[in-house]
């Protein structure tokens, strides 16, 4: 038997305020988390609000691609 494709997949999950500051705003980093989720419940794009260390501020996290 193969073993098919894993109902429960990695992902990595990105500040979106820390992704939208330009060249000209100061930061020092991306806050990313790593973190699992069913691929049979959640078909669409992972989102959670996680505290950034970066913004210092609980700010929305969106799933990336690896």
């Amino acid at each position: 038997m193969g073993k098919g494709k894993d109902v429960r997949i990695r992902v990595i999950l990105e500040c979106i305020s820390c992704v939208r500051k330009g060249a000209n705003e100061k930061s020092t980093g991306i806050s990313r988390y790593s973190t699992q989720k069913n691929r049979h419940n959640t078909p669409g794009q992972l989102e959670l609000k996680k505290f950034c260390r970066y913004c210092r501020k609980h700010t929305t996290h969106n799933e990336i691609k690896k």
